[in-house]
């Protein structure tokens, strides 16, 4: 698709948004694991996040109930500031009334403290997890970057140079996908796992993304295996009810990424 001089509208990313969770004595004794998994959860979070999307989508797989605890937009609420101090962000996954932070980290305790229920989210063998945390670490740290430069681009050439930066990492993503996936629908293998919630929890927002700056990013004639497994991972039951539509978010996105008046 040729390049439009419209492509990258301007938007300011620097907001928040995007910098911005017993026994008793004649009871059955219970495993550790299963003591682990008591307790209830609820998670902090807001419905636009994508970071938050994470954690929603192992509860959902791992068919833990949850109380999901919004935060108001442009604030911090108190319980936030005394469940994560350091970072002061969202999400926090409280399991009985214990906070654990960073996305990622808590997929991963999700996993970990619901071992028994639904299929594990990360691979069984050794090498295969460290690929899984390689990539999730590179769409963080490289390709959601990339994505968030094509937003801040300004000129044609600073566009185009984004835009061949945000392309290479797809290129990268789809060979990381034939090569962990082994033919089957997600990296994880039959079931959804830790990487493709790293990476399907930016969707929505890839979406949106598109739409404002009229180009498609996830390109079926460049990267067909990656859009196939994009359409697994948004049509598949833990996901449709946390994913945010496509709507309902460009019309959040105008509002919170509106530039001041003058």
């Amino acid at each position: 698709m040729p390049h439009r001089s419209n492509i990258g509208k301007r938007i300011n990313v620097s907001h928040p948004i995007l910098l911005s969770f017993l026994t008793h004595s004649h009871a059955p004794k219970l495993s550790v694991s299963d003591k682990m998994a008591s307790g209830e959860v609820k998670l902090i979070g807001a419905w636009a996040s994508p970071f938050v999307m994470r954690p929603r989508v192992a509860l959902n797989l791992k068919s833990v109930p949850y109380e999901f605890l919004q935060e108001t937009f442009g604030s911090k609420s108190e319980l936030l500031l005394k469940s994560n101090p350091v970072h002061k962000k969202i999400p926090v996954l409280l399991h009985a009334d214990k906070p654990v932070c960073e996305s990622n980290i808590i997929v991963e305790y999700i996993d970990e403290t619901w071992s028994s229920s639904g299929p594990s989210l990360l691979p069984s063998l050794p090498y295969d997890r460290a690929m899984a945390r390689f990539w999730a670490a590179y769409i963080d740290e490289k390709w959601f970057v990339a994505l968030r430069n094509f937003l801040k681009a300004e000129g044609e050439e600073e566009k185009k140079a984004v835009i061949a930066e945000f392309e290479e990492g797809n290129a990268l993503l789809e060979k990381a996908f034939i090569d962990c996936s082994k033919g089957k629908p997600f990296f994880n293998g039959d079931h959804i796992g830790y990487l493709d919630i790293s990476l399907g929890s930016f969707l929505a927002w890839l979406r949106v993304t598109e739409l404002a700056a009229s180009y498609k990013l996830l390109d079926e004639a460049k990267t067909p295996s990656l859009c196939k497994w994009a359409d697994h991972f948004c049509n598949d039951p833990a996901v449709k009810p946390v994913m945010p539509e496509t709507a309902k978010l460009a019309e959040f996105a105008k509002k919170i990424f509106a530039k001041p008046q003058a």
